[in-house]
């Protein structure tokens, strides 16, 4: 099995709050700021999908907290995802100190939103999986 993909961060001052350690919200950023560069790296357009009429949606987001993580701390965070028979899909995200260990893990429940309708689409993998050049990247078989 490979590695799922990922990227490296590093925690700025302006992202500490006042306990000295990284702010909550912060955390789903790095979430965000890994799975869109996963969208990327897998070849997939945001701008075309949105031009489509097709934008990602998260629908829930849990984050579990293991280690803080402190200013100038670097954290690896990667990008995997999990694909179903349904509208949905499952994209989860490991954020893991230089050293291993697990500072959180941030997990999504997200869709793709018809912006027209401003429903959720029925099929999101195949979407994806038309737009992308490396799908793979994306959980799905080319």
């Amino acid at each position: 099995m490979t590695e799922p993909f990922s990227v490296r961060l590093e925690v700025r001052s302006y992202e500490i709050d006042p306990h000295l350690h990284l702010n909550g919200g912060f955390y789903v950023q790095y979430a965000d700021h890994a799975r869109f560069a996963c969208v990327r790296a897998a070849g997939v357009s945001v701008e075309d999908l949105l031009g489509s009429g097709l934008g990602p949606v998260n629908l829930e987001t849990v984050i579990k907290y293991h280690r803080e993580l402190r200013g100038g701390d670097e954290v690896d965070v990667s990008c995997t995802w999990e694909w179903g028979a349904g509208k949905t899909y499952r994209v989860h995200h490991l954020l893991r100190r230089l050293d291993g260990t697990p500072a959180a893990e941030v997990s999504h429940v997200s869709g793709l939103l018809d912006l027209k309708t401003r429903r959720v689409i029925a099929d999101p993998d195949r979407e994806w999986r038309a737009r992308a050049t490396n799908p793979e990247l994306l959980g799905l078989k080319p």
